[in-house]
Parts: structure tokens; C-alpha cells; sequence
């Protein structure tokens, strides 16, 4: 791999070892807050990482750029995809952010999120997926825990429904599989894999019905059947998932309501056996 084809933060990774002190402490400043870069000056960083600006010149060009603008673009274009370090900031570490942020965010991305969603849009989705051959849950990374819980809840109510990939499977075992009576669930959250965009091509040539769930970053999927854009902002370094699990509860929610006495019977037969069986 060539240096122009490394990730900024993989060059400043690199470095690290190399690097005189003042060098080594703006290296370790970046790696920590790698979004102060994109956004500022080579003044305001030099301030920021308390580094003189000539440091930051000698910085960017042991790193192989040719100039400050140079790796700020890097940085910039890295930023895009969505890494959780590039939102952090220097100013965000001074201090624990308070209970009350924390809720009054979550508070805020729950609104954020139900505002854009619909009562028929969530009853097409139960009704969908109650109707379905079979549903495909499928997530990858971060979105994978979020596919297996939604999978696990909606085995309350409804058969056939399996948690894409599973361990040691491959994903074509299983899209070959999907047809136009399916419904399939993609968890699209940061950071998505890079071959998202050729999966639900795929699921969507299948002619299968295709609920998306991503962040808010993710402009619309107008080729989606569904697509559910969740508000994921936070006051800390981690993204704020509260409105996706919300998500998750309402649709399974909708489905048990509107599967009705056949909902019920289902319930009723997984309680006997586990009374039986003594599992609980």
C-alpha cells in the first residue's frame, strides 16, 4: 500500500514512533481528536495541541503531504465516512458530560426520529413482514447486535425470520435465497460496511420489499421500500443508539398487535414450552 492510498489516521498511526516530542504530543492529539484537524487552521490546531506552527508544518510533511490544506482535505474526506473519533473534540474531553445531556439528547433523537415516521408506514411493516415467505434481518459491525435483537423480538410472533450473516457464513449463502415475497431489514449504520450499496442492489433487484434503518447521516433511499433515517446525535464520543432500539420495539410492538389471535396462540405455545421445558 502506497502512502497516498493510507487513511489520514493510519498515517499519523504510523508515524507516532518516529516522531520528535513536540511531533509525537500534536501525533497523539490528532489520533484523539482527528476532527480538530479537519476543522481548523494550522494556528488553531498549533494553539489547541499547545505545538508551535512551525511543529505543525514539519507534522504534515513527515505524514507526506506537501501542505497543512493538503492533509486537512484527507482528514476532511475521512471524516465522511462517518468515524465516531472525527466528532469528537478537545473541547468535549475537558469534562464528563452531565446525566441530564445525556437525556436531553436522547430525549431529542427520539423525537427526531419518530417525527419523520408514520402509524401507516409502521403498520405496512407489520403487516409486511407478517405476511412475508420470510424475513432477513441482516446487519454488520455495530448493526449486527441491533439486526440479532430485532430477530430475537419478533420470534415472539413470527417463524420465519433469520439474523444475517451468522458465524462462519458467508452473506451469498443467503441472498440467493431472498425472493419477492420476503421482506429483508438492513441495519445501515455508522460505519457501514463498503459493500452496503451492492447488497441492497441486490435485495432490491430480488424484488423483496427493503425496510433500511440507518443513521441520520444517510441521505434518503428513494429505491427503499422503508427507509427509517434515526437520530443518533450524543454529548460523548460514542454514537447515541436509544432511538433505534425504540425502532426496533415499535415494529415488533405493531406486529404482535396486528398478528392478533394467531399472535397470541404463538405467545401462549413459547410460554408452555418454557414452562415445560423449565428454561425460565
Amino acid at each position: 500500500m502506497g502512502s497516498t492510498d493510507r487513511s489520514f489516521l493510519f498515517r499519523v498511526r504510523d508515524a507516532l514512533d518516529g516522531l520528535h516530542p513536540a511531533e509525537r504530543r500534536l501525533g497523539e492529539f490528532v489520533c484523539d481528536f482527528p476532527g480538530e484537524l479537519a476543522s481548523y487552521s494550522a494556528s488553531e490546531l498549533a494553539k489547541l495541541a499547545q505545538v508551535s506552527n512551525a511543529t505543525v508544518t514539519r507534522f504534515v510533511r513527515r505524514l507526506g503531504y506537501e501542505s497543512y490544506e493538503e492533509a486537512r482535505r484527507h482528514a476532511r474526506d475521512e471524516r465522511e465516512t462517518g468515524s465516531r473519533l472525527f466528532l469528537s473534540t478537545s473541547s468535549d474531553a475537558a469534562g464528563a458530560q452531565s446525566v441530564g445531556a445525556h437525556v436531553a439528547q436522547g430525549i431529542a433523537n427520539l423525537e427526531g426520529t419518530f417525527s419523520t415516521i408514520t402509524d401507516a408506514q409502521v403498520d405496512a411493516i407489520a403487516d409486511a413482514i407478517l405476511g412475508a415467505r420470510k424475513t432477513w434481518v441482516l446487519g454488520f459491525r455495530s448493526s449486527h447486535a441491533f439486526a440479532e435483537y430485532l430477530q430475537w423480538q419478533m420470534t415472539q410472533v413470527v417463524e420465519n425470520i433469520v439474523a444475517i450473516p451468522g458465524a462462519g457464513q458467508t452473506l451469498g449463502e443467503h441472498l440467493v435465497s431472498v425472493t419477492d415475497r420476503d421482506v429483508a431489514i438492513v441495519f445501515g449504520l455508522r460505519r457501514r460496511v463498503a459493500q452496503m450499496e451492492t447488497i441492497l442492489s441486490a435485495i432490491e433487484k430480488s424484488g423483496a420489499k427493503l425496510l433500511y434503518l440507518t443513521d441520520e447521516g444517510v441521505t434518503h433511499r428513494a429505491s427503499a421500500t422503508w427507509h427509517f433515517r434515526c437520530q443518533t446525535l450524543a454529548p460523548g464520543p460514542l454514537f447515541n443508539h436509544v432511538s433505534v432500539m425504540a425502532v426496533c420495539h415499535l415494529i415488533t410492538t405493531r406486529a404482535i398487535e396486528r398478528a392478533g389471535a394467531a399472535g397470541r396462540t404463538r405467545l401462549r405455545g413459547i410460554e408452555r414450552f418454557g414452562d415445560t421445558l423449565e428454561e425460565l
